[in-house]
């Protein structure tokens, strides 16, 4: 009867317990009890000591000290840590471009007020009349000016030329009062203004500076802020089904395991945020260009277009326009009355405005171009750190949060135990996603939110573009934004409003329960962590093999 003892054997080893590295003793859940507590959930239920993992969804199905609500809560909390890791990295990009926007507009404002406020104290004294009557038109000017800034739908070319038709139409009547001018016959010298060129060439020049340097500053500030509003709201991205169970398993299920002090390969770690960041990864491209716009046109704003000169001596150049009026009134007025005809003879009588002239206009800028200087150096070293973000972010996450392992690493947690890790570093973006051992990408969904993200670098980085060529670009009103923190929706209500909410390119997110295993099995698992169904295996072979023999 030989049968007996081997068919007797042979169901022992059937029914022995397959510990892996566990030894024959089974280990104490204290480490895994107290984590477990400290992530603030209650310890009813928490085993002393491992149990069988054949209810494990998520980890390898050996011996466990996690129970199934267990792995389902450490699901759940590794989720709102890994999208908390992504809020946190994303502020502080945004901390870096909202001081960057608001260091500049601060210094840009303060250069257009220091400019107003240098006119207000200087112009009294040196105009008289010529500035008290007409005050309002450089009042204006001054805040079509700032408006301009914020993006308010102004054309600038427009509003200078307003305010220095405005004005010579103020001037002329004060500088003739002895003629009765009527509004008829402004028209008439205005439309001979570009001829006779009353102000010299002051608004011409100040035109085409005035204008690049504007240009230059609007879009400069609003990119920074765009740069803030799409790494907000990239970062605020959910994570999918599939990321979520890849997160669990590379940061709770070596706990799980009893294996609490090893610490996840880096490699594996990797893999596990490229294929969670993947669509994050695709915005690479546009936002190198967007930072390398930024940086162009920075060199611009702190080289030709000279802001700091442009922007800090208007009030200066409108002293000189004024002073060539005055200074060749007679030969303006001869020409005007030539081409217009002469005006009526006021009843009014003269006035002594013209001998309250002060001579010609002495006002000094006081530069702030050493400023300027700084603020470019340092925005540009910023945004030259922040070119590869998105596919650094990984790495940065694996080394600085998750706490991966060295790449060298062989007794590092890869998925299943503690070893080396062995499959390639997958590449960055969406496409190179398709082959990832550890997060089962769909590459034909992209995430609908940051491909609209994505479009917005692109608006941004043409406009920055046109900028750095001089050429204007229509901006949205962004008052608000522009004033603000930065944190404003910079797309239209036209595209925002069509976003794919319920689309199946679009992963909405569970966090109350984790997603059944798929047909094809969970990424990692091999038939050693599957111990009920190899004892059914083994017993149906002894069963069998001895019905056989006892024939």
């Amino acid at each position: 009867m030989r049968v007996f003892p081997w068919g007797f054997w042979l169901l022992c080893v059937a029914s022995a317990p397959a510990r892996g590295d566990s030894g024959s003793k089974a280990r104490s859940c204290a480490e895994v009890r107290q984590l477990y507590g400290a992530k603030g959930f209650s310890l009813s239920g928490v085993p002393q000591a491992e149990i069988s993992g054949e209810h494990l969804r998520i980890c390898p199905q050996g011996y466990t000290c996690c129970t199934s609500e267990m792995e389902e809560n450490f699901a759940n909390k590794s989720r709102s840590e890994f999208e908390a890791m992504m809020k946190e990295a994303g502020r502080s990009v945004q901390a870096t471009l909202t001081a960057q926007h608001r260091s500049f507009d601060s210094y840009f404002q303060d250069l257009l007020n220091k400019s107003e406020k240098a006119l207000y104290d200087a112009f009294p004294s040196m105009y008289g009349e010529l500035y008290t009557q007409n005050a309002k038109v450089f009042k204006d000017l001054y805040s079509e000016l700032r408006r301009y800034y914020r993006s308010s739908n102004i054309n600038l070319e427009e509003a200078l030329n307003e305010f220095w038709t405005r004005l010579l139409e103020r001037l002329f009547k004060l500088l003739n009062p002895q003629y009765h001018i009527t509004d008829e016959y402004l028209d008439c010298m205005v439309k001979h203004a570009e001829q006779h060129k009353p102000f010299g060439e002051v608004p011409r020049d100040l035109k085409v500076k005035a204008t690049r340097a504007f240009i230059a500053a609007r879009s400069y500030a609003q990119g920074f802020l765009v740069g803030s509003d799409v790494a907000k709201k990239v970062s605020q991205v959910s994570l999918s089904h599939e990321c979520t169970r890849a997160i669990m398993k590379l940061m709770y299920c070596p706990h799980c395991r009893g294996m609490s002090s090893v610490k996840p390969c880096n490699n594996y770690c990797l893999n596990v945020v490229k294929g969670c960041l993947a669509n994050q990864a695709d915005l690479n491209t546009e936002w190198k260009y967007l930072m390398d716009s930024l940086i162009g046109v920075a060199d611009r704003i702190d080289g030709p277009y000279n802001v700091d000169t442009v922007i800090g001596t208007i009030h200066m150049r409108i002293a000189e326009a004024i002073s060539n009026l005055q200074e060749n009134k007679d030969s303006i007025t001869s020409k005007v009355f030539q081409g217009c005809g002469n005006p009526k003879i006021s009843t009014k009588g003269s006035s002594s405005e013209d001998k309250k002239r002060r001579g010609k206009v002495t006002l000094e800028a006081k530069s702030s171009a050493q400023a300027l200087e700084m603020l470019v150096l340092d925005a540009k070293g910023n945004l030259t750190a922040l070119k590869t973000y998105w596919i650094t972010l990984p790495s940065t996450l694996c080394s600085k949060k998750v706490m991966a392992s060295s790449a060298s690493d062989d007794k590092c947690w890869n998925g299943m135990t503690k070893g080396s890790y062995l499959p390639e570093v997958m590449g960055d973006g969406l496409a190179n996603q398709i082959n990832n051992p550890e997060v089962e990408v769909d590459i034909t969904k992209p995430d609908m939110t940051i491909r609209q993200q994505i479009m917005q670098l692109k608006i941004m980085t043409n406009r920055l573009g046109n900028a750095n060529i001089g050429n204007d670009v229509d901006f949205q009103d962004t008052s608000d934004d522009m004033s603000g923190s930065g944190s404003g929706d910079s797309c239209p209500d036209d595209v925002c409003g069509k976003r794919l909410s319920k689309s199946p390119s679009t992963r909405q997110p569970e966090t109350h329960a984790i997603p059944k295993q798929s047909g094809h099995g969970i990424n990692g698992a091999s038939s050693r962590s599957l111990p009920s169904a190899s004892l059914l295996l083994l017993l149906s072979v002894a069963v069998i093999t001895a019905q056989h023999l006892w024939r």
